[in-house]
This record gives structure tokens, C-alpha cells and sequence, in this order.
């Protein structure tokens, strides 16, 4: 909708703001697909198959549906980073088209994803540790571990983007070598007895299928990623576009061909059990119990690799609202090309987080909470689709080919639509509490709102 009432268009602000130093590198296309990838494969893809082994190979279905839908989200923010190629992602698009309020809640929502999903994944990334080091049955040293996973990543961003790119394109390495194993190995020691009826739960075709793609929406998650971080890449125009396409592909690939080869691999009715499906799948391919500790080891790599990438997602969108007057300026301090207030505040308030739900006993309410952020992360989806919409009925030409409007606004409706599954697949607890996190954030706008409205009162006196 256009803008109403004392909104006005912010201006475009500049692309450099800092002066590089031997810390801050930008990322070229190798390093931007794999922060893509990394963000969306994290823990996921080592729990996937058995959560949805319950619905049957329907759940295949689901996975090709979701992944046509994150193919088609993943073209959108190519399409708007082409034309805004700053910090911020979806927080820019959506400023740009709907005015400050639009853009400070895609900026809320987003940060309240990146700092929850850090702690989802700390705890997760304890659950595979354990399998090396027996901690679980020390409350004490299951805290300090949680910690110590979510701090490592936190002080590879302090020592500023040159080092976050290293560890980025190590860690997605090194999380490949099993993945690959299991997804090509698996093609050799399928067996079609292995797979179980195609609609196992006893739900109508339809149920299973959506059913099946609630779970396995979270794993989704992060194909913003490149164009949150667009003014820290190299040449964004292109390269933006390409990453999020490249890495969102790539991953959903491999989801596909891991979760097949389990499937072919684990007889259904011991994979609806397992807890380990792709340690399970390797034990059954070459034989012995190795592949629990290979698993295990490239699971905690995998999501290390997914925290230092969503650490730098935390700082970066309310980094880029705060340049616009719309979080705290305590957010703009930036430091080796990160900015560090950001970090500090993410990883403290995840931090938090995990100490209460390891003290608390919350195992519900943390459950709640990840769901949450699957509701948190579609608003700015939301918000960015409905601004290429935007763009592309308002005629404006400097943002839109006209040859390919057609094509783009297809893309945009199937990308919208796909949001909004997104938001009926995290269920109504989970709406619920994301609509109570939204509403907190509101009195912090007004709070910035009227702060901003003073002080340019102040200077027009």
C-alpha cells in the first residue's frame, strides 16, 4: 500500500559507512552461498527423517512443495537485493515500500528469530555432544557446554567478518563430507522394501502432507540470509541473487537425497523410533557403530557452522534499523566490520534463554518458543513479498523490468503464498505467543517513534 499520514520515504543510505580494515572482508559468491546454506542447514537434517517417517513417503511430497516454495522466496530476495543492496534484507524492503513502521516490525520479528533459533540450536548442538562427551547427567556441565557452543561463533563475529566467512565456508565443508556420504551412499544400499506405506499416519493425503510440512518448515529457514547481509558482500547486485538461489537449491537438494537414503536404508517401523536416523542409515550401509560418533561430530560442526552465520544475522538487521533511527544507536557500533553491540546483545539474550530452560525444567515452553520463531521469521517474508507486489503495481521503473513483470509477479504471489503457509504450519500456540512478541514490539517503535520526532524538533527549533 502506499505511504498515508507523516510517513515519508526514507532515503537510501550509504552503502560504505565504514573504512575497511584488514578484519572487514567483503564476501564474494563462494562465501555468500555458503552463509545460505549454512543458516539453512543446521541440526535439522540430522532429525528430519525420523520426525517425518510417521506420515509415510508422503512426507517426500511435502519436502518437494516446501522447497519449490523456498525456491521461489529465495528469487524474490535475489530480485529486491538486485535493487536495495544494503544491510538489512527484508527490514530495507519493506521500509522502503510501506514506511517505518513496516520496516521496524520485519526488523523486530526477524531479530527475535535469529537470538531464540541460536539457543534452539545450542541445545541441540549439547544433544549431539553428548554422544562424545557423556554431560546430560551434570545440569552443571550441560549449561557450561550450551554456552560454550553459542559463545564460540559469538567471538568469531567480534574478531569481525574476515573471520566469520573462514569459519563459514570450513564449517559447510566439513558438515558435507557425512552428508554426502549418506546421501550417495544410500543410492547404492536402497532397498524399496525399507520404505513402509506411502501414507503411514492414517490422515487424508492432504492432512499428512501438511501435517508432515509443519515439521520440517524450521529447517527452511535462513534463505534471507545473503541479502540481511547484502552490504557485507561483494558486487550484491549479482551476487546476492545468486547465493540465496545457489545455496537455498543446494540445500533443499540435499535434504531430499539424505532424507531418501534413510528412508532406503532404515526399515520404517525402526526409523519412526530412531533417534539417530542418519547414524542408523550408516550403521546399515558399511555395518558396525561408528557412525553414531561420525554423525554426532558432524552435527555439532554443522550447527556451530548455522550459529556463527545467524550470530552475524542478529546484529546485522537491528544494525541496519538502527542507522534509520528504529532501535536503540547503541546497535550502529560496529567494530572489524561487525557490529558488536548486536552480537553481545543476541548471544546474551539466547544465552538467558538456555539457562532458563535447563533451570526451569520449560522443555514446553522452550518447544513454544522455537515454534515461535518459524511464526517471527514470516512476517518479514511477509512484508518483503508484499513489497515486491508493491513495486511491481505501482509501476515504479527503476525498480522493476517491465519485460519480466509478468514473471516476477508470479514469482512474488507464490513466494507470498508460501509465507502463509509458513504461518499456519507453526500452529496457534505458536501465532499466538509471535503475536504477543509483535505487540512488545510496537511500544518499543513508539518509544523510538516519539524519540526521533523530538529530537527533529528539537533541531528545526
Amino acid at each position: 500500500m502506499p505511504h498515508t499520514g507523516t510517513v515519508t520515504k526514507p532515503a537510501p543510505a550509504p552503502q560504505h559507512e565504514e573504512h575497511p580494515s584488514k578484519h572487514d572482508r567483503r564476501f564474494g559468491l563462494p562465501i555468500a552461498t555458503a552463509l545460505v546454506m549454512g543458516n539453512i542447514i543446521g541440526g535439522g537434517i540430522f532429525l528430519l527423517p525420523a520426525s517425518v517417517a510417521p506420515f509415510g513417503t508422503i512426507s517426500l511430497v511435502a519436502f518437494g512443495v516446501l522447497t519449490v516454495g523456498a525456491i521461489a522466496l529465495a528469487l524474490v530476495f535475489g530480485r529486491l537485493a538486485r535493487r536495495h543492496p544494503r544491510t538489512g534484507g527484508p527490514y530495507v524492503y519493506a521500509r522502503e515500500a510501506f514506511g517505518d513502521f513496516a520496516g521496524f516490525l520485519a526488523s523486530w520479528s526477524y531479530w527475535i528469530t535469529t537470538w531464540v533459533s541460536n539457543a534452539a540450536l545450542a541445545v541441540a548442538a549439547v544433544g549431539y555432544l553428548d554422544v562424545l562427551l557423556p554431560i546430560h547427567g551434570s545440569r552443571f556441565w550441560t549449561i557450561v557446554a550450551a554456552l560454550t557452543v553459542q559463545w564460540l561463533p559469538a567471538l568469531a563475529n567480534l574478531a569481525g567478518t574476515r573471520y566469520v566467512g573462514a569459519v563459514q565456508l570450513v564449517s559447510t565443508v566439513l558438515k558435507f563430507a557425512p552428508l554426502l556420504l549418506v546421501a550417495v551412499g544410500g543410492l547404492f544400499f536402497f532397498h524399496a522394501d525399507n520404505l513402509g506405506p506411502f501414507r503411514a499416519s492414517g490422515d487424508s493425503s492432504l492432512g499428512a502432507v501438511s501435517a508432515s510440512a509443519a515439521i520440517l518448515l524450521f529447517s527452511y529457514l535462513g534463505v534471507e540470509s545473503a541479502s540481511v547481509s547484502a552490504g557485507e558482500v561483494r558486487d550484491p547486485e549479482r551476487n546476492v541473487g545468486r547465493a540465496t538461489v545457489l545455496g537455498t537449491g543446494l540445500a533443499a537438494l540435499l535434504y531430499l537425497l539424505c532424507t531418501v537414503a534413510v528412508f532406503g536404508t532404515v526399515a520404517h517401523d525402526r526409523l519412526v523410533d530412531s533417534s539417530a536416523p542418519l547414524s542408523d542409515s550408516v550403521n546399515a550401509m558399511f555395518g558396525g557403530t561408528w557412525g553414531g560418533t561420525a554423525v554426532a561430530i558432524a552435527a555439532i560442526v554443522s550447527m556451530l557452522g548455522a550459529l556463527n552465520g545467524w550470530t552475524l544475522l542478529s546484529a546485522q538487521t537491528p544494525y541496519a534499523a538502527a542507522k534509520d533511527g528504529l532501535f536503540p544507536a547503541v546497535f550502529t557500533k560496529k567494530k572489524r566490520g561487525t557490529p558488536t553491540v548486536g552480537v553481545l546483545v543476541a548471544v546474551t539474550l539466547a544465552s538467558l534463554l538456555t539457562v532458563y530452560n535447563y533451570t526451569a525444567g520449560s522443555a514446553g515452553v522452550f518447544e513454544t518458543l522455537v515454534l515461535v520463531t518459524t511464526f517471527t521469521a514470516t512476517v518479514p517474508y511477509l512484508l518483503a513479498t508484499a513489497a515486491q507486489i508493491y513495486f511491481l503495481l505501482s509501476g515504479q521503473g527503476h525498480r522493476v523490468s517491465g519485460p519480466r513483470l509478468a514473471r516476477d509477479m508470479v514469482l512474488a504471489l507464490a513466494a507470498f503464498g508460501f509465507s502463509l503457509w509458513l504461518v499456519g504450519g507453526a500452529g496457534y500456540a505458536a501465532v499466538y505467543q509471535g503475536v504477543l512478541f509483535l505487540f512488545v514490539g510496537v511500544l518499543v517503535y513508539a518509544w523510538m517513534a516519539a524519540r526521533k520526532k523530538r529530537v527533529a524538533g528539537n533541531t528545526t527549533d
